[in-house]
């Protein structure tokens, strides 16, 4: 397993601990609070039945006469409740009265009656004009007998003669604690499994890109010196890496999409003109020159689509790269010399000289190939554009945080309504020499380039004509 996983599952399994602690205290807490309310209900009923019987104090004597038969109907009553899941069929209410002693003179239960309640902390507290409660089960040892009791005074004049305490079962409202309880765990395992499965998703789909958080560290160690903002600068891309990845993935149908609508736009018009070339060949009579002609346009329309299908291929494998393979100290001057030597072999033909002006050498981090691939893309275009006899100039300026590199050329310049277009897949303007146009994926290709090394890629108009490329490039640290 890759330490990236162990840390994934490390999270996963401190995820997995904190929900079941969560859990744990949830569920321990719920008993507590219905007891709370089942004993603050208690309190309410036991003044309200110590009220009534204030009623019946004679002398300072207490009658509980009228209490029998009260009780004995409500324990004889059957219905059917059903409150939430919990359906409820009788009354489980208790009540016992005693007198100022603490002895029992009535009991609904009718097994107390005589005894003595005095030291109950109920009944004691009450007789005290105290708030006095207690928890006892009616059978030791077994706490599912358990009956919570509440006591209030009874009170002739200013003076209390007895106390009345009622009592519930706890085990009438532990099936409300029961039924939170098994709907509280549900909750909490189907939330922790949507969430851990959550996780899992997100982590295929989305987390991914952010290994290149790996890569950024290899980097940092790589360094032979602190660079707090050229380090600054790596972490940002990094970011910007990560999330275009992101963006890739979330969004990869339509990018698919786009593609293939733009790309059938494109070949549409090579297509109609090979099409329209091969009926016309099939026409008899035709003479030799002609025939040649129209073969002659075939092949340049075939080229011209395996030339659109090429590059298209290169830009999308490229666009696909987040991070560059392979990185390696690239020394500019040397492989400037070399772009420009072969670029000077494809311009003679119509006479446009190649110059280089390398006055400072340059060292920069990054993949040489694509880098050469880069230039020469630039440096085409620029003969392309050139007049015939022209001069295309090739320079290297070194500056305190990266190295620049100009290609300039002496043609008609970018028009003002191409200048933000110049860089969009499939826009090309059309050459002066041949007034044909290319691809369309030079420059496009050449910006996927310079953003995986970090760097930028610009084109304008040259104050002394022409137009002039700058692609500027990090300097190695050094």
């Amino acid at each position: 397993m890759s330490k990236r996983n162990r840390i994934f599952v490390g999270i996963l399994l401190i995820y997995a601990a904190g929900i079941a602690f969560l859990l744990y205290r949830v569920l321990a807490d719920l008993d507590p609070r219905y007891r709370e309310s089942a004993e603050e209900s208690l309190v309410e009923t036991a003044h309200v039945m110590a009220s009534l019987v204030e009623q019946d104090v004679r002398g300072g004597a207490i009658d509980t006469a009228r209490l029998e038969p009260l009780f004995r109907s409500v324990h004889a009553r059957q219905f059917e409740a059903r409150i939430f899941s919990v359906v409820k069929h009788k009354v489980e209410l208790r009540l016992y009265v005693t007198d100022r002693a603490g002895r029992v003179l009535y009991d609904s239960q009718g097994r107390m009656a005589g005894a003595d309640f005095s030291q109950w902390r109920d009944v004691r507290l009450a007789l005290r004009g105290e708030y006095g409660a207690r928890t006892t089960p009616d059978v030791e040892e077994d706490p599912l007998t358990s009956v919570m009791y509440v006591g209030a005074p009874v009170h002739h004049g200013n003076e209390i003669v007895g106390a009345v305490s009622v009592g519930k079962p706890v085990q009438s409202f532990g099936q409300f604690v029961q039924a939170a309880r098994r709907k509280t765990l549900y909750v909490g395992l189907y939330s922790a499994v949507a969430v851990l499965l959550l996780a899992v998703i997100v982590s295929v789909w989305l987390v991914r890109p952010f290994g290149l958080v790996a890569d950024y560290v290899r980097y940092v160690r790589a360094q032979r010196r602190l660079n707090l903002p050229r380090l600054g600068r790596r972490a940002l891309g990094v970011i910007g890496a990560a999330y275009d990845e992101m963006r890739d993935t979330l969004a990869g149908r339509s990018y698919v999409a786009d593609y293939v609508q733009t790309l059938t736009h494109e070949v549409k018009s090579p297509l109609s003109a090979i099409r329209g070339a091969a009926e016309l060949l099939q026409e008899p009579g035709m003479a030799p020159a002609q025939r040649q002609r129209f073969l002659d346009n075939i092949t340049r329309e075939t080229r011209r689509i395996q030339e659109l299908v090429d590059r298209m291929m290169e830009l999308t494998a490229l666009e696909t790269r987040r991070t560059l393979e392979q990185v390696q100290p690239v020394r500019l001057g040397p492989l400037l010399d070399e772009v420009v030597a072969a670029a000077a072999a494809a311009a003679a033909p119509r006479q446009v000289q190649v110059r280089l002006d390398l006055h400072e050498e340059a060292m920069v981090e990054g993949d040489p190939f694509l880098l050469r691939r880069a230039v020469s893309n630039l440096l085409d275009n620029a003969i392309d554009f050139s007049p015939a006899g022209g001069q295309v100039r090739v320079s290297l300026r070194r500056g305190r945080r990266d190295a620049v590199v100009e290609v300039a050329d002496q043609g008609p310049g970018i028009p003002d309504y191409a200048q933000d277009k110049v860089f969009e897949k499939f826009y090309s303007l059309a050459r002066p020499h041949s007034h044909k146009k290319s691809t369309g994926l030079g420059l496009p290709f050449v910006r996927e380039i310079a953003s995986l090394h970090h760097g930028r890629i610009g084109l304008a108009n040259a104050a002394e004509g022409g137009a002039v490329a700058r692609f500027a490039l990090p300097l190695a640290a050094g």
